[in-house]
This record gives structure tokens, C-alpha cells and sequence, in this order.
């Protein structure tokens, strides 16, 4: 445990588990999607933190003489951070814990429209190495119906920036975003920008709403369309089949095993695409037989 305070409650994503965790801002500074409750307590509102409590707060982890190879920005869009700043950062990170390897962060794709990719390029050269995109989905209609504030083009041209800088992107689609309406179109459209992004990592989990669904579902009233419900089990199966079967990635490393996915998927795309592609088939045609989680096995 790192001797840090934190502005809780804290995310990150799940591969950086063993990652100093540095608060550079609390909150997320967008804060706008219909699906998103993570930044929504009153102690989260947005604020940057100032450089001389991140200096404090990274020397005093260097003091500790606890171990760390990695380092996550936190909170929700540190990115949104000028370059100027994020260069701080980076050198404070470097000047006191030399040993680390890798720093990545949460971004999304706005924070990098007053960003060069020469400008990417030196923080890369700094250590970030790793962005996180929240795309959640390729389709227009779907992004503007949860106010996600992106398109299909505005996710390309931020994806396309970090694999110019030498940066490496893990992206996320949400699984049943748009309900059973807009399924298909959700599933052919992220193909198709992941297709033409080819990120490093791409991942799935399925839209949840531990909070109440209706901030999420009036969206679709007001659009006139169907009234939303959450994807049935098999429902979910069929969009990850369209999404598979539409996925011509070169070497990309898939996962869909976070929690609150029923069916673990891993591979990589496009190698294990058949395999995985039979893995949900299998689920379709015989769920008694494809190892499903259980209800009270799926999360957050």
C-alpha cells in the first residue's frame, strides 16, 4: 500500500493493479456520459491538483522505499491536463523514482486536440507509454444518445495521434450500449473505427447501472426511440458475434474478462478470431456448455 491520501473513490483500470496509483486530478473534468456514475459524488468535483502536492506526494513515495515499476495519472481524463504540467509530471516521476518503466493514464479523445503528436511524443518519451481510451462505441447515433461529447472521427484522430507518437492505446467498447435497437449498428460501427485504429489492447465489459438506469434511458425517449432495456444474455452474445465477425485487426491482444462480462474471451486479433468467434457460437447455440459466469459472479 502506497502511504498516499486519496480523494476516494478511486478508478483505474484493471491492468494496472500493481501501479502507484498519483492523483494528479480529482474527478473527471467532462463528467457529461449518461452511463458513467464514477465521478458523480460531491467530493468529486473537477480540480486539477497543484504541482507542488504532486511533487510532495511522489517524493514521499521515493521516501517510503516501497517498490514501483509502473504509474497510473489518475483521475478520470488527466490528460486534460496542458502539456506543459504533464511534462512536469513525468520529470518529477523520473528525477525521484528513476526505477519506473511505464506510466499510463486515463484519456479521452478531446484531451488531445491542443496536443502535437510531438508534443505526445516527448511525454513518450518521458514515460507515458500507455493510454486508456474510453471510446465506447463507433456509432455516432449511440455516441450522442449517452452525450459521450465524441465521434467516430474525433476517437480515430485522437487513436491514430497516440500510435504516431509511439504511444500504446488499450481501448474499451461497451457491450449493450445501445440496447436491443441499435445493437447491430453499435457492434458493425466500433468494428469498423477499431479496424481502422488498430489499437494494441481492445476490451468489452457490458454497460451496467448500479446507480438506477433512467439519467441513461430518458436519452433514448427523448430520441424517439424504442424504451431502453439492458441486453438479454443471449442478446449480448449476438452483438459480441457481430462485433467479432466484423473485426479485421493485425495484432491486436483482445480481452473481454472483466467482471461483468458472462462469457471470458481472450485472444488475440486477428490469430485466435476463428476461436473465439466458436467460443461465442457455443454460447449461442448451448450456454449450458460455455462455462458462464453466474449472476452473482458478474460486477463491477
Amino acid at each position: 500500500m502506497y502511504p498516499l491520501n486519496y480523494i476516494e473513490p478511486v478508478f483505474r483500470p484493471p491492468s494496472e493493479w500493481k501501479s502507484l496509483i498519483l492523483q494528479v486530478t480529482n474527478g473527471c473534468s467532462y463528467n457529461k456520459c449518461t452511463f458513467c456514475d464514477m465521478y458523480t459524488s460531491e467530493n468529486k468535483k473537477f480540480k486539477p491538483k497543484k504541482i507542488e502536492q504532486i511533487e510532495e506526494e511522489i517524493i514521499k513515495v521515493a521516501k517510503s522505499g516501497l517498490a514501483t515499476r509502473r504509474v497510473f495519472l489518475a483521475d478520470g481524463d488527466a490528460m486534460m491536463l496542458p502539456f506543459k504540467r504533464l511534462k512536469e509530471i513525468l520529470e518529477l516521476i523520473k528525477l525521484h523514482l528513476p526505477q519506473v518503466s511505464r506510466v499510463a493514464s486515463y484519456c479521452l479523445p478531446r484531451n488531445l486536440t491542443n496536443k502535437t503528436v510531438e508534443q505526445l511524443a516527448e511525454l513518450q518519451a518521458l514515460g507515458l507509454k500507455l493510454m486508456f481510451i474510453g471510446c465506447e462505441s463507433g456509432d455516432d447515433e449511440v455516441l450522442a444518445l449517452i452525450k459521450k461529447g465524441e465521434t467516430y472521427q474525433s476517437s480515430l484522430v485522437a487513436l491514430k495521434k497516440i500510435k504516431q507518437a509511439g504511444m500504446k492505446s488499450s481501448v474499451m467498447i461497451l457491450n449493450g450500449l445501445g440496447g436491443p435497437e441499435l445493437s447491430r449498428q453499435h457492434a458493425i460501427n466500433s468494428a469498423k473505427l477499431m479496424n481502422e485504429a488498430q489499437p494494441n489492447y481492445l476490451s468489452t465489459l457490458v454497460v451496467s447501472f448500479p446507480l438506477g438506469e433512467q439519467r441513461f434511458a430518458e436519452r433514448f425517449t427523448q430520441a424517439s426511440l424504442k424504451p431502453y432495456r439492458q441486453l438479454t444474455q443471449q442478446e449480448l452474445f449476438s452483438e459480441m458475434e457481430t462485433l467479432l465477425s466484423e473485426l479485421e485487426l493485425e495484432k491486436t491482444i483482445f480481452r473481454s474478462d472483466h467482471a461483468s462480462n458472462y462469457l471470458v474471451l481472450k485472444g488475440v486479433l486477428g490469430n485466435d478470431k476463428a476461436a473465439l468467434l466458436s467460443q461465442v457460437r457455443q454460447a449461442l447455440k448451448k450456454p449450458s456448455d460455455a462455462n458462464l459466469r453466474q449472476e452473482w459472479q458478474r460486477g463491477l
